[in-house]
């Protein structure tokens, strides 16, 4: 049985800093892509961010791109992403998504690939006050 269980959400005044976290028990960690999505109530699904199975490749969306950091850690099975700078916009619900057929790519980022048989967790919800 594989899960995917993010943490690390919470509220924070805008310009400050959260570290989510990711784990997913039950899957082969370090055979998986692995990425962060967002969603905010009304909003279109976002990737923002995603790493292949070594932590070589990371891809980001240009909303966050030089202040938010990808990062796998597959001795602890676990994936993190740190948030700096935040921006009330960035507010959301953030999703940790593992799927065998998608790599990092572009693609993946824009389209979701196959979200709904992808594992993902419950997300981690971000809320960033002015």
């Amino acid at each position: 049985q594989v899960e995917v269980v993010e943490s690390g959400g919470g509220l924070v005044q805008a310009g400050g800093s959260l570290r989510l976290s990711c784990t997913t028990p039950g899957l082969p960690f370090d055979d998986y892509d692995l990425a962060w999505f967002r969603q905010a109530p009304g909003e279109a699904r976002e990737g923002i961010s995603c790493i292949n199975p070594n932590g070589v490749t990371t891809l980001y969306a240009a909303s966050v791109k030089d202040r938010f950091t990808i990062s796998r850690d597959n001795r602890k099975n676990t994936l993190y992403l740190q948030m700096n700078s935040l921006k009330p916009e960035d507010t959301a619900m953030y999703y940790c998504v593992a799927d065998r057929y998608e790599h990092c790519s572009e693609s993946w980022l824009q389209t979701g690939g196959r979200w709904d048989f992808a594992y993902r967790g419950q997300g981690t919800q971000v809320t960033v006050t002015s």
